[in-house]
């Protein structure tokens, strides 16, 4: 593990811009025929610009972090992720696939002292496939800590039994499986020094938020199991492409139950109704709208986990 003092600070208030295919194909639909080759890179840019003088940390992909790192704001802690794409996996077993234009020897050089790395994982998945994560992970964690900088990993839980993520039987088995996620993780061999875990509940299925299929007494105290799991890695929560409000809530009903988080990483929560602003009235309204309720939505959550 490497010690970074100024970015474990708590509390942790991030902001994430790594996305690729994805946000590029939904820039390119909001824009129409207006769509340029650079769209992707000018809304990160303007992400970046709008939001890094009160994020505590911005994280930028590997394909444009360079590019993009000039743009931070002075005092904001530059994270960038190491993996060819989000989101992008190599075949049915879910293994992310890693940039061929960057190493981790090369984040020290760049400015850059924290890395991120995701993984979709599967508790139940067989232990062959397990244990080939596994060995990645811990790959990730020794280069690290032999460049010294800081490690955040991010894994994304799922179970082969129930595929439909958003369903009841999903958010029935979630906290379970974020939980022994997390357990597994925690332990030292992987050298992970934070770890960016999902929110343990779906609050479509808790009272107060959605459908009351589990209780607010439960959905509390499954965030303190999922957190407990942790150990003494300070945990960060990420929004998962939900809306702000659910992510508000989601860090508020982390708070109510007394859990130690060291803060968050928010992405689309934050900036993605600004796409079809982009794609509408074109980048300067873009940059008006993260520099208007970008910033109040960054505040907001910043004073939750305050």
């Amino acid at each position: 593990m490497t010690a970074n003092g100024s970015f474990l600070k708590k509390p942790i208030c991030g902001v994430a811009i790594d996305q690729g295919s994805g946000l590029e194909k939904a820039l390119r639909e909001a824009r129409g025929p207006a769509a340029a080759p650079d769209d992707l890179f000018r809304f990160k840019q303007l992400v970046v610009e709008a939001l890094s003088g009160q994020a505590t940390t911005m994280l930028v992909d590997a394909a444009h972090g360079r590019e993009l790192l000039p743009s931070f704001a002075p005092g904001c802690e530059k994270m960038l992720a190491f993996e060819a794409d989000v989101y992008r996996i190599s075949n049915e077993d879910r293994i992310t696939v890693l940039p061929d234009n960057l190493s981790v020897s090369d984040y020290p050089g760049l400015g850059v002292r924290v890395l991120k790395f995701f993984l979709y994982f599967g508790p139940r998945d067989p232990a062959e496939i397990n244990e080939r994560k596994f060995a990645l992970v811990a790959d990730i964690g020794r280069q690290c800590s032999a460049a010294g900088v800081t490690f955040l990993f991010e894994p994304i839980v799922y179970d082969r039994a129930v595929p439909d993520g958003a369903s009841s039987d999903f958010a029935a088995l979630k906290p379970q499986l974020v939980t022994e996620a997390t357990r597994i993780f925690a332990d030292p061999r992987f050298e992970i020094d934070v770890l960016k875990v999902e929110v343990p509940v779906n609050l479509n299925f808790v009272e107060g938020f959605g459908e009351p299929a589990m209780s607010r007494e439960d959905a509390e105290a499954a965030f303190r199991r999922a957190a407990d799991a942790a150990g003494d890695i300070p945990i960060v929560y990420l929004s998962a492409g939900v809306t702000f409000e659910q992510f508000e809530g989601a860090l508020g009903l982390a708070r109510a139950a007394g859990v130690d988080m060291a803060g968050f990483m928010c992405g689309r929560a934050i900036w993605s109704d600004a796409i079809a602003v982009y794609g509408a009235e074109g980048p300067e309204a873009a940059e008006a709208w993260m520099r208007g309720p970008g910033r109040e939505r960054l505040a907001r959550l910043a004073a939750v986990v305050s």
